[in-house]
């Protein structure tokens, strides 16, 4: 059973809240090493990896003698492992020596003929090398909700790591609330306006929307009016035309 700073229980299922957000785990690792460092109980905090990618990275151009070489090693090693253990149960040094150097020799053979066939077999479809990782875009850094403040506090007193950056928390990503932390840990700022703030900017899109259909009535009219001036004037020109002797 876990407890909070208050002396009451907290239970291990409670809800967690997000307390900072890093773009790699190293700053995510040192912030809870701080919280550790600083006497909280870091068993109320988790870090989670979000938006997961697979990383490989290619280390260089395979051939079948790179295969056989790689092969070779592996192969050796298995082989003085193998001898060391079947040497446990000789008694003579020679024979205990002459068992780990055939198991050696063995081994690298076999291994290197493994190594060769395996890439051989593949028709030059993988001619490289690589590591493959699964890496996260963000890593959050969650504490129990009751204990928050707490851990807000510490972090803010402690050192703060200089070569991260804090990236911002989508709204897609669950009820977690966002907290700051000193340094250069910002306020984690919404993505999208608050519901009052799109109301406002809907009130303020229909107003304009209306001033401006009430400027073209207004126009309309006035262009109207010029007309209706304008045929005026023509029956007055012709009124005047026809008196005429």
């Amino acid at each position: 059973m876990q407890y909070s700073p208050a002396g009451g229980p907290v239970s291990p299922a409670a809800d967690r809240r997000l307390l900072v957000s890093y773009d790699n785990y190293a700053a995510a690792q040192r912030a809870v090493d701080t919280l550790s460092d600083a006497g909280f109980p870091v068993e109320n905090t988790a870090i989670v990896g979000s938006d997961l990618r697979l990383e490989e990275t290619v280390t260089g151009r395979l051939t079948n003698g790179k295969a056989a070489l790689s092969g070779l090693i592996t192969g050796a090693v298995f082989g003085l492992i193998v001898g060391l253990f079947l040497g446990l149960f000789t008694s003579a040094t020679t024979s205990f020596f002459g068992l780990v150097l055939w198991s050696i020799l063995w081994g690298a053979i076999a291994g290197a003929a493994f190594g060769f066939t395996s890439h051989a077999f593949t028709g030059g479809t993988r001619d490289f090398s690589s590591r493959s990782s699964i890496v996260a875009g963000r890593y959050d850094v969650l504490v129990a909700s009751p204990m928050l403040d707490q851990a807000q506090a510490l972090l803010e007193g402690g050192v703060q790591p200089a070569d991260t950056v804090v990236v911002q928390r989508p709204p897609s990503a669950g009820p977690v609330t966002t907290s700051p932390a000193a340094g250069d840990t910002a306020p984690q700022a919404p993505a999208y306006p608050a519901a009052e703030d799109r109301v406002e900017t809907r009130a303020e899109e229909a107003r304009a929307e209306e001033a401006r259909a009430e400027a073209a009535r207004a126009e309309e009219a006035r262009a109207e009016e010029a007309r209706a001036e304008a045929a005026r004037d023509d029956d007055r020109a012709g009124l005047s035309r026809g008196r005429r002797p």
